[in-house]
């Protein structure tokens, strides 16, 4: 998944484009390339005016967005809560929703607001994933914590959809090999989507 900081600007139209400066090939060239090596390719957007770095958002943009995501091959789409005018999720992320369910692609829609609005209660009928928690960092700590956030949520999972306490953190080097292998387990006993947060060049075979 590449997060925040890939987009660059917009065109005229309202067309997204990728930073020419970081991503000069464009992200349908990266999403061949993933394609081409047996992964999925997933790629970040923000339900406001503005990404958290201040990057374009997808507020008023969704339809646009979501053919280009389509066109471009994407296969998950991490869709953030900054810079939102005050508007409530639940009016903000269904028009997503609708935009990718529109676009003639399958598309993993993952929301991603923190778990401020409550959002296992709701988002079931909206997306794929819902995050749960603030953002994990690679410590024992914030991982415990995430998980005690988390564990209540469980009637919330389903075959269908799932509570997201963010990325797994496993091989970044900020727990022990013991810490990481609870880590890993706690994820898959609550359910949660197990997304690799490291360097998946350095990872063992």
């Amino acid at each position: 998944n590449v997060d925040d900081c890939w987009a660059g600007y917009r065109m005229a139209n309202g067309s997204i484009h990728a930073d020419p400066t970081t991503f000069p090939s464009g992200m349908k060239a990266i999403a061949d390339y993933a394609h081409s090596k047996g992964l999925r390719f997933g790629l970040y957007s923000d339900a406001g005016n503005k990404t958290c770095a201040g990057r374009p958002g997808s507020l008023g943009y969704e339809t646009i967005d979501a053919d280009t995501y389509a066109g471009w091959g994407v296969d998950y789409l991490k869709y953030d809560n900054c810079n939102n005018d005050g508007i409530s999720p639940l009016e903000r992320y269904p028009v997503m929703q609708k935009a990718l369910n529109d676009s003639g692609r399958h598309i993993f829609f993952s929301l991603c607001e923190w778990g401020v609005d409550d959002p296992a209660t709701w988002a079931g009928a909206v997306g794929n994933s819902w995050r749960t928690t603030p953002d994990i960092k690679d410590n024992w700590d914030s991982m415990i914590l995430r998980a005690v956030l988390n564990e209540p949520l469980w009637p919330y999972a389903t075959h269908y959809g799932w509570n997201d306490p963010d990325m797994l953190e496993v091989g970044n080097g900020g727990m022990t090999t013991t810490e990481y292998m609870t880590h890993f387990s706690l994820w898959c006993l609550m359910k949660a989507p197990l997304l690799v947060g490291c360097d998946i060049e350095n990872m063992s075979a």
